[in-house]
């Protein structure tokens, strides 16, 4: 997982923390609402990371032989990340 521990921890503080600053929702309990913002945290990243390899994947099987790094692979990468993203929904 490329979010530590420590990390997931800090984001769902800091999620959790403006979610109920900004009063769009009261938590009665602190911890639960705690592990629903790691959960969330944990299923975006995953998902992410998902996306990026498809479209990853995507650009290397184009038959010309794009290189990363390059301004083509860069655009060719955000189409098909942009597409993928979009059909998942």
């Amino acid at each position: 997982m490329i979010l530590s521990e420590d990390r997931q921890s800090h984001w769902a503080h800091v999620i959790t923390d403006k979610v109920w600053g900004d009063d769009i929702v009261d938590f009665s309990d602190d911890d639960e609402a705690l592990k629903a913002a790691k959960k969330a945290i944990i299923a975006f990243v995953k998902e992410d990371m998902e996306i990026d390899t498809k479209a990853r994947e995507k650009v290397a099987s184009l038959k010309r032989g794009v290189m990363e790094g390059t301004s083509e692979w860069e655009i060719l990468y955000k189409k098909y990340y942009e597409e993928e993203k979009n059909r998942r929904g």
